[in-house]
Protein backbone atom coordinates (compact mmCIF):
# COMPACT_ATOMS: atom_id res chain seq x y z
CA UNK A 1 0.00 0.00 0.00
CA UNK A 2 1.41 3.37 -1.03
CA UNK A 3 1.56 6.17 1.53
CA UNK A 4 0.38 9.51 0.04
CA UNK A 5 0.67 11.43 3.28
CA UNK A 6 1.77 15.04 2.70
CA UNK A 7 4.23 16.54 5.13
CA UNK A 8 2.82 19.27 7.43
CA UNK A 9 4.92 22.03 5.86
CA UNK A 10 3.62 21.20 2.39
CA UNK A 11 0.03 21.00 3.72
CA UNK A 12 0.28 24.57 5.01
CA UNK A 13 1.62 25.82 1.67
CA UNK A 14 -1.17 24.02 -0.19
CA UNK A 15 -3.90 25.46 2.05
CA UNK A 16 -2.42 28.96 1.64
CA UNK A 17 -2.48 28.71 -2.15
CA UNK A 18 -6.05 27.35 -2.12
CA UNK A 19 -7.23 30.27 0.02
CA UNK A 20 -5.51 32.83 -2.18
CA UNK A 21 -7.06 31.25 -5.26
CA UNK A 22 -10.54 31.25 -3.68
CA UNK A 23 -10.25 34.92 -2.67
CA UNK A 24 -9.02 35.87 -6.11
CA UNK A 25 -11.92 34.00 -7.70
CA UNK A 26 -14.41 35.75 -5.36
CA UNK A 27 -12.91 39.16 -6.13
CA UNK A 28 -13.02 38.45 -9.83
CA UNK A 29 -16.66 37.32 -9.62
CA UNK A 30 -17.60 40.48 -7.66
CA UNK A 31 -15.82 42.70 -10.17
CA UNK A 32 -17.60 40.94 -13.03
CA UNK A 33 -21.00 41.36 -11.34
CA UNK A 34 -20.26 45.04 -10.67
CA UNK A 35 -19.19 45.52 -14.27
CA UNK A 36 -22.36 43.85 -15.52
CA UNK A 37 -24.46 46.04 -13.22
CA UNK A 38 -22.79 49.18 -14.54
CA UNK A 39 -23.34 48.08 -18.09
CA UNK A 40 -27.09 47.76 -17.42
CA UNK A 41 -27.47 51.42 -16.36
CA UNK A 42 -29.65 53.47 -18.73
CA UNK A 43 -28.13 56.20 -20.81
CA UNK A 44 -28.11 59.73 -19.33
CA UNK A 45 -30.83 60.80 -21.79
CA UNK A 46 -33.23 58.23 -20.29
CA UNK A 47 -33.60 60.43 -17.20
CA UNK A 48 -33.85 63.77 -19.01
CA UNK A 49 -37.33 65.33 -18.77
CA UNK A 50 -38.32 67.44 -21.79
CA UNK A 51 -42.08 67.15 -21.24
CA UNK A 52 -42.64 70.51 -19.48
CA UNK A 53 -40.85 73.75 -20.19
CA UNK A 54 -41.19 76.09 -17.17
CA UNK A 55 -42.53 79.50 -18.25
CA UNK A 56 -40.30 82.53 -17.90
CA UNK A 57 -40.92 84.78 -14.88
CA UNK A 58 -38.96 87.96 -14.30
CA UNK A 59 -38.32 88.61 -10.60
CA UNK A 60 -38.63 92.12 -9.20
CA UNK A 61 -35.52 94.28 -9.26
CA UNK A 62 -35.84 94.62 -5.48
CA UNK A 63 -37.58 92.61 -2.78
CA UNK A 64 -40.35 95.23 -2.76
CA UNK A 65 -41.20 94.67 -6.42
CA UNK A 66 -43.49 91.80 -7.46
CA UNK A 67 -42.51 89.21 -10.09
CA UNK A 68 -43.80 89.56 -13.63
CA UNK A 69 -46.61 86.99 -13.25
CA UNK A 70 -48.04 88.45 -10.02
CA UNK A 71 -51.60 89.71 -9.72
CA UNK A 72 -51.28 93.16 -8.13
CA UNK A 73 -53.99 93.62 -5.53
CA UNK A 74 -52.82 96.85 -3.96
CA UNK A 75 -50.00 99.22 -4.86
CA UNK A 76 -51.89 102.52 -4.53
CA UNK A 77 -55.33 104.13 -4.46
CA UNK A 78 -56.01 103.18 -8.08
CA UNK A 79 -56.29 99.55 -6.95
CA UNK A 80 -59.25 100.16 -4.63
CA UNK A 81 -61.59 99.00 -7.38
CA UNK A 82 -60.16 95.48 -6.86
CA UNK A 83 -61.63 95.43 -3.34
CA UNK A 84 -65.04 95.74 -1.73
CA UNK A 85 -66.79 95.36 1.61
CA UNK A 86 -68.78 92.18 2.23
CA UNK A 87 -71.99 93.87 1.14
CA UNK A 88 -70.40 94.82 -2.19
CA UNK A 89 -70.04 98.51 -1.33
CA UNK A 90 -66.92 100.58 -2.23
CA UNK A 91 -63.99 100.49 0.19
CA UNK A 92 -64.21 103.04 3.01
CA UNK A 93 -60.66 102.51 4.31
CA UNK A 94 -58.21 105.38 3.87
CA UNK A 95 -55.89 105.25 0.84
CA UNK A 96 -52.86 107.49 1.32
CA UNK A 97 -50.13 107.17 -1.31
CA UNK A 98 -49.10 103.53 -1.51
CA UNK A 99 -50.65 102.65 1.89
CA UNK A 100 -54.19 101.53 2.70
CA UNK A 101 -55.20 102.11 6.34
CA UNK A 102 -58.14 100.60 8.16
CA UNK A 103 -60.92 103.00 9.07
CA UNK A 104 -62.34 101.71 12.39
CA UNK A 105 -65.87 100.31 12.24
CA UNK A 106 -65.80 100.33 8.44
CA UNK A 107 -65.81 96.46 8.43
CA UNK A 108 -63.56 94.00 6.60
CA UNK A 109 -62.67 94.27 2.93
CA UNK A 110 -62.22 91.47 0.40
CA UNK A 111 -60.95 91.06 -3.14
CA UNK A 112 -63.40 90.87 -5.99
CA UNK A 113 -61.24 88.17 -7.55
CA UNK A 114 -61.28 84.68 -6.03
CA UNK A 115 -58.22 82.55 -5.27
CA UNK A 116 -57.27 79.03 -4.20
CA UNK A 117 -53.65 77.81 -4.06
CA UNK A 118 -51.42 80.87 -3.89
CA UNK A 119 -48.19 82.62 -3.10
CA UNK A 120 -49.12 85.80 -1.24
CA UNK A 121 -46.95 88.81 -0.44
CA UNK A 122 -48.29 91.49 1.88
CA UNK A 123 -46.77 94.32 3.91
CA UNK A 124 -48.39 95.70 7.06
CA UNK A 125 -47.78 98.22 9.81
CA UNK A 126 -49.38 98.58 13.24
CA UNK A 127 -50.18 102.08 14.59
CA UNK A 128 -48.89 103.90 17.66
CA UNK A 129 -49.71 101.55 20.59
CA UNK A 130 -51.20 104.47 22.54
CA UNK A 131 -54.11 104.45 20.08
CA UNK A 132 -55.25 100.95 21.04
CA UNK A 133 -56.39 99.22 24.18
CA UNK A 134 -54.02 96.81 25.93
CA UNK A 135 -55.53 93.66 24.44
CA UNK A 136 -56.31 95.04 21.01
CA UNK A 137 -53.04 96.50 19.78
CA UNK A 138 -52.54 96.45 16.04
CA UNK A 139 -55.21 93.78 15.77
CA UNK A 140 -56.09 92.66 12.26
CA UNK A 141 -55.70 89.56 10.14
CA UNK A 142 -55.25 88.13 6.67
CA UNK A 143 -58.15 85.77 5.99
CA UNK A 144 -57.11 83.56 3.09
CA UNK A 145 -60.21 82.43 1.21
CA UNK A 146 -62.02 84.57 3.79
CA UNK A 147 -61.71 81.63 6.21
CA UNK A 148 -58.15 80.79 7.25
CA UNK A 149 -56.64 83.56 9.37
CA UNK A 150 -52.99 84.56 9.56
CA UNK A 151 -52.95 86.90 12.53
CA UNK A 152 -51.68 90.48 12.52
CA UNK A 153 -50.90 91.91 15.95
CA UNK A 154 -48.47 94.22 17.75
CA UNK A 155 -46.14 91.52 19.11
CA UNK A 156 -42.73 93.21 19.18
CA UNK A 157 -40.65 91.94 22.11
CA UNK A 158 -43.83 90.49 23.68
CA UNK A 159 -44.82 94.00 24.72
CA UNK A 160 -48.49 93.01 24.50
CA UNK A 161 -49.74 89.98 26.39
CA UNK A 162 -51.76 87.53 24.29
CA UNK A 163 -51.92 83.76 23.94
CA UNK A 164 -49.15 82.51 21.64
CA UNK A 165 -51.49 81.15 18.97
CA UNK A 166 -53.00 84.63 18.77
CA UNK A 167 -49.85 86.72 18.36
CA UNK A 168 -48.45 88.03 15.08
CA UNK A 169 -47.61 85.21 12.69
CA UNK A 170 -49.96 82.66 14.20
CA UNK A 171 -52.64 80.74 12.38
CA UNK A 172 -55.24 82.17 14.72
CA UNK A 173 -56.13 79.76 17.56
CA UNK A 174 -54.40 76.88 15.70
CA UNK A 175 -50.62 77.30 15.34
CA UNK A 176 -48.21 79.58 17.20
CA UNK A 177 -45.26 80.78 15.09
CA UNK A 178 -41.95 78.94 15.46
CA UNK A 179 -40.32 82.24 16.48
CA UNK A 180 -41.43 85.80 17.17
CA UNK A 181 -40.00 87.83 14.26
CA UNK A 182 -42.07 90.97 14.87
CA UNK A 183 -40.67 94.47 14.38
CA UNK A 184 -41.43 97.59 16.39
CA UNK A 185 -44.85 99.28 16.09
CA UNK A 186 -45.20 101.78 13.24
CA UNK A 187 -42.59 99.82 11.25
CA UNK A 188 -43.41 98.08 7.98
CA UNK A 189 -43.40 94.28 8.19
CA UNK A 190 -43.78 91.57 5.55
CA UNK A 191 -45.64 88.29 5.20
CA UNK A 192 -44.75 85.86 2.44
CA UNK A 193 -47.19 82.98 2.36
CA UNK A 194 -47.54 79.70 0.49
CA UNK A 195 -51.10 78.43 0.85
CA UNK A 196 -52.47 75.10 -0.33
CA UNK A 197 -56.26 75.13 -0.40
CA UNK A 198 -58.20 72.15 0.97
CA UNK A 199 -59.55 69.59 -1.46
CA UNK A 200 -63.04 68.14 -1.05
CA UNK A 201 -64.43 64.88 -2.42
CA UNK A 202 -67.60 64.65 -4.48
CA UNK A 203 -69.55 63.89 -1.29
CA UNK A 204 -68.18 67.17 0.19
CA UNK A 205 -65.95 65.48 2.78
CA UNK A 206 -62.32 66.53 3.13
CA UNK A 207 -59.87 64.67 0.90
CA UNK A 208 -56.86 66.87 1.77
CA UNK A 209 -56.69 69.64 4.41
CA UNK A 210 -55.24 73.09 3.82
CA UNK A 211 -51.56 73.80 4.49
CA UNK A 212 -49.72 77.06 5.12
CA UNK A 213 -46.06 78.13 5.08
CA UNK A 214 -45.19 81.66 6.23
CA UNK A 215 -42.10 83.87 6.31
CA UNK A 216 -42.42 86.90 8.59
CA UNK A 217 -39.86 89.59 7.79
CA UNK A 218 -37.96 86.94 5.78
CA UNK A 219 -37.87 84.52 8.74
CA UNK A 220 -39.61 81.12 8.47
CA UNK A 221 -42.25 81.04 11.20
CA UNK A 222 -44.73 78.40 9.95
CA UNK A 223 -43.43 75.39 8.03
CA UNK A 224 -46.14 73.64 6.00
CA UNK A 225 -48.52 73.44 8.94
CA UNK A 226 -51.80 71.58 8.53
CA UNK A 227 -54.90 73.68 9.14
CA UNK A 228 -57.64 72.10 11.19
CA UNK A 229 -60.39 74.09 9.50
CA UNK A 230 -61.53 77.71 9.14
CA UNK A 231 -60.84 80.20 11.93
CA UNK A 232 -63.22 80.21 14.89
CA UNK A 233 -62.86 82.39 17.98
CA UNK A 234 -64.72 80.05 20.32
CA UNK A 235 -64.72 76.27 20.01
CA UNK A 236 -62.64 74.02 17.77
CA UNK A 237 -62.19 74.43 14.02
CA UNK A 238 -63.60 71.89 11.61
CA UNK A 239 -63.97 71.80 7.86
CA UNK A 240 -67.15 72.57 5.99
CA UNK A 241 -67.37 72.27 2.23
CA UNK A 242 -66.66 75.45 0.27
CA UNK A 243 -65.74 76.51 -3.25
CA UNK A 244 -62.25 75.83 -4.61
CA UNK A 245 -61.62 79.58 -4.94
CA UNK A 246 -62.77 82.39 -2.64
CA UNK A 247 -61.80 86.06 -2.03
CA UNK A 248 -58.83 87.16 0.06
CA UNK A 249 -60.05 89.18 3.05
CA UNK A 250 -58.42 91.77 5.33
CA UNK A 251 -59.87 92.11 8.80
CA UNK A 252 -61.02 95.33 10.44
CA UNK A 253 -60.76 94.91 14.21
CA UNK A 254 -60.87 98.50 15.45
CA UNK A 255 -57.16 99.22 15.01
CA UNK A 256 -55.69 101.50 12.31
CA UNK A 257 -53.42 98.88 10.75
CA UNK A 258 -52.00 99.83 7.34
CA UNK A 259 -51.25 97.67 4.29
CA UNK A 260 -49.24 98.07 1.11
CA UNK A 261 -47.67 96.12 -1.74
CA UNK A 262 -50.15 93.24 -1.82
CA UNK A 263 -49.81 90.70 -4.61
CA UNK A 264 -50.61 87.08 -5.37
CA UNK A 265 -49.23 84.41 -7.66
CA UNK A 266 -51.75 81.68 -8.38
CA UNK A 267 -50.24 78.21 -7.97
Amino acid sequence: MLDFAIPAMQQRHLIKHLLIGTLALGTSTLATAQSEKEEKLPSPSATEDWSFKPPLVTPGETSAQPPSDAIILYSGSSDLDKWEHADGSPVKWKADGDALTIFPKATDIRTKQKFGNMQLHLEWRTPDPSEDKDFNRGNSGVLIMGLYELQIYESWNYSTKIYYNGQAGSVYKQHAPLVNAARKPQTWQTYDVIFEAPVFRADKTVEKPAYMTVLHNNVLILNHVELKGPMVYQGYPKYKYHDAKLPLQLQEHGSRVSFRNIWIREL
